[in-house]
C-alpha cells in the first residue's frame, strides 16, 4: 500500500473513530438529560395551551362585560336610572378593566343627570386618579373640572387642567374653556376674554366650543376692557 493510500486510510479511520466517539457522547448526554428535555417540551406545550386558554377566557369575559354594559345603557335609555346605576356599580367592581372604567364614567354621567354633581365629581376624580388609560383619565379630569367650577377654588381647577391645555394635547380646547371659566370665576375678566377670543377664533376647535366661547366673549369683553 502506498504512503498516500495509508494516509487516506488513517484519516478515514480517525473520522470513523471521531464519529463513534461523538455518537457515544450524544447517547450518554441523551441518557443523562433525556428527562429534562422531555420535561422542558411538556412545560412548553402546557405553557402554550395555558396561554391560549387564558386568551379565550379573557375574550369571553370581555364579551360578557360588553353585554352587561349594553344592558345597563338600555336601562338608562328606558328611563330606569336607578336600575342602570346598580348594574353599572356591579360592573365597575367585577367587570373587565376597560368596562370597569366605562361603567364608572357612565355612573357619574347618571349622577349629573340626577343633579348629584358632587357625587359625579367624586367618581370622575377617582377615575382620573386610577390606573385607566390616559385618555379615560383625561376625560374624567375634564368632566370633574367642569363640575368643580361651582364648588372648588378656581385656582385648584386651573392647576389641574393646565397640562391638558398644552398645544400638543388633544383635549386643549376643552381645557382652555375650563381655564377661561376659572379665570372668570376669579374675577380676571381680561384673561377670560382673551382665552374666549382665542377659542372663538381657533378653527381647529370643536364647533360647540367655538360657539360657547363667542357667546362668553360677548359677555366678558366689556368687563375685560373696564
Amino acid at each position: 500500500m502506498s504512503e498516500h493510500h495509508e494516509d487516506a486510510a488513517t484519516d478515514l479511520l480517525i473520522k470513523e473513530v471521531d464519529e463513534d466517539l461523538r455518537q457515544e457522547q450524544l447517547t450518554k448526554l441523551w441518557k443523562k438529560y433525556a428527562n429534562l428535555f422531555v420535561a422542558g417540551a411538556v412545560v412548553l406545550v402546557l405553557a402554550v395551551a395555558g396561554w391560549q386558554a387564558w386568551q379565550a377566557w379573557r375574550t369571553k369575559e370581555r364579551l360578557a362585560s360588553g353585554e352587561r354594559y349594553a344592558d345597563a345603557l338600555q336601562l338608562a335609555a328606558d328611563g330606569k336610572r336607578d336600575e342602570a346605576a346598580q348594574a353599572l356599580a356591579k360592573l365597575s367592581v367585577d367587570g373587565t378593566a376597560g368596562y370597569r372604567v366605562l361603567a364608572d364614567l357612565k355612573r357619574a354621567d347618571l349622577r349629573v343627570q340626577a343633579g348629584d354633581t358632587a357625587g359625579a365629581s367624586a367618581i370622575y376624580h377617582a377615575v382620573a386618579a386610577g390606573k385607566a388609560d390616559d385618555a379615560y383619565r383625561d376625560i374624567a379630569l375634564l368632566k370633574a373640572s367642569y363640575l368643580d367650577l361651582d364648588t372648588v377654588d378656581p385656582a385648584i381647577v386651573e392647576k389641574a387642567v393646565q397640562p391638558l391645555a398644552a398645544e400638543d394635547s388633544p383635549w386643549r380646547h376643552s381645557a382652555r374653556e375650563i381655564l377661561a371659566l376659572a379665570a372668570r370665576k376669579r374675577g380676571d375678566h381680561a384673561k377670560a376674554a382673551d382665552l374666549f377670543r382665542k377659542l372663538a377664533d381657533d378653527i381647529a376647535a370643536p364647533e360647540g366650543v367655538r360657539a360657547r366661547a363667542a357667546e362668553m366673549l360677548a359677555i366678558e369683553q366689556p368687563k375685560g376692557k373696564g
